[in-house]
């Protein structure tokens, strides 16, 4: 009898690895189930848009990333990009580039929103990404959390302010005075070109949306200390001083010199 019930409650070798996998699995859904499906946006997309996406990247971008946006020497894919990231590429004006260089620069929006979303739909047809959020869910964060999860994470580049700054080999961090919350969360979420993708268990949802709500309070309330002299600290400062100030007190030197000869 102790034998018998031995071998019953023996575990096979590979159960524990059989687990292991599933518990993989059932994480990984769950992760791609909240970080894609739950921001993305709710409107209908319809075969229609898709094919009118379609068409317009073969027109536009497919010389620099590919008929089917598996790129190329010219540009990177975009399989798995999600809809967010043509959102902010071409949303702000970023795509089609005008000329080739270390970055891609803002520009006037080249096409309309109606255009902007057909080529996203089609995008997000070639592999799972991150989708476009209701922008009216990208409201009432907690801006003194913002300011300090900015400051931790962002104002190295961008300038505690939102100034912007310069970066290494010809590439610079913009400016974000007056930027869509949408594009905010987007580049946090795609990480384009120099910026690094903060997913959420680095940064969660609800603190995008208090970072959001610090840039808006910035939007909002110009600087207390008067002249912010372009919010980029005391280089910008420093070169006043010089200046102005000095100049000015070297001119009135001179002037009082000359008045009393």
């Amino acid at each position: 009898m102790p034998r018998s019930l031995n071998r019953q409650g023996r575990r096979h070798p590979l159960a524990s690895l059989v687990l292991i996998l599933v518990g993989l699995f059932v994480a990984g859904g769950a992760y791609a189930a909240v970080t894609s499906t739950a921001t993305a946006s709710d409107a209908p997309i319809s075969a229609t848009q898709i094919a009118d996406g379609k068409a317009l990247f073969a027109a536009n971008c497919a010389s620099c990333h590919g008929l089917a946006g598996e790129g190329s020497k010219a540009g990177p894919s975009v399989i798995g990009v999600g809809a967010l990231s043509v959102e902010f590429q071409v949303g702000s004006g970023r795509m089609p580039m005008s000329g080739s260089g270390p970055q891609a620069e803002k520009k006037p929006v080249q096409f309309t929103q109606p255009e902007i979303d057909a080529m996203a739909a089609w995008v997000a047809t070639l592999a799972p990404g991150p989708g476009v959020p209701d922008a009216a869910t990208l409201t009432g964060g907690d801006a003194s959390n913002g300011a300090e999860l900015f400051r931790i994470n962002c104002a190295m580049c961008h300038n505690v302010a939102g100034a912007g700054g310069a970066l290494t080999e010809g590439k610079w961090a913009p400016h974000l005075n007056d930027i869509d919350p949408v594009h905010v969360y987007a580049a946090m979420v795609t990480g384009p070109q120099n910026m690094p993708v903060f997913s959420d268990l680095n940064i969660s949802a609800e603190e995008k949306n208090d970072i959001i709500a610090y840039l808006k309070f910035l939007d909002d309330n110009p600087s207390v200390g008067g002249f912010d002299l372009g919010s980029l600290g005391p280089v910008s400062e420093g070169l006043f001083v010089w200046i102005v100030a000095l100049g000015g007190l070297v001119a009135i030197t001179v002037w009082l010199s000359a008045k009393s000869n």
